[in-house]
């Protein structure tokens, strides 16, 4: 049975962005190990996922059985979204570092999949995961070298997004990078060390 692969883009730079072109040869890879895989792809930089607002909130803690129609359709695009997560096999998240951060429009994601009694729960007295038995891949792109020296303790991407999804159960967890492009001694080499990393990678 081929896997479902579901690609999130962020980065508005399309084919000529880095955190994208790492994506790509991610999915690639995924794809000579099983070329009956299926991708969706949520390109959220076209379509961004609406922020949270009291509506949805509202929806979200309301019986779907009471819910009226504004919060029916307010909530909508969360159940999309779950729903598209829960029917893939694997992640793959394309994550240029704005900031020292997350773009805003995956924070938005985020906001979207992260529900109580979808997501995760609190069944049992303690947070439980539901979202289990995925592989993440994440391509986290930056002109600077986060992954060691001065600047590591700067990077709030992969350590949320790591915590973030492993509280929602998807603890299979998978970092590529591309970083240094912004610097002069680095730049021409950024891209292809990244790319030379996912074919050594074993998947």
């Amino acid at each position: 049975m081929s896997q479902k692969i579901l690609q999130i883009i962020t980065s508005t730079k399309g084919d000529t962005s880095f955190s994208n072109q790492l994506s790509n040869a991610v999915i690639e890879k995924l794809k000579e190990t099983d070329p009956q895989s299926v991708v969706q792809t949520l390109d959220l930089s076209k379509t961004p996922l609406p922020y949270l607002t009291d509506l949805h909130i509202s929806a979200v803690y309301t019986p779907e059985e009471n819910h009226t129609a504004e919060q029916t359709a307010a909530i909508q695009y969360s159940d999309e979204a779950i729903k598209n997560l829960l029917e893939s096999d694997v992640i793959v998240i394309g994550v240029p570092l704005y900031n020292f951060g997350i773009p805003a429009v995956l924070k938005g994601w985020i906001d979207q999949i992260a529900r109580a009694g979808k997501t995760f729960s609190y069944a049992d007295g303690s947070p439980k995961g539901l979202v289990t038995d995925k592989k993440v891949y994440l391509s986290i792109a930056s002109g600077a070298i986060f992954s060691e020296g001065p600047y590591k303790s700067y990077d709030f991407s992969e350590s949320y997004l790591r915590t973030v999804l492993g509280f929602l159960g998807m603890t299979d967890v998978t970092t590529f990078r591309v970083e240094g492009t912004a610097i002069p001694d680095f730049a021409e080499n950024a891209l292809p060390k990244a790319l030379s990393s996912v074919e050594e990678f074993a998947f």
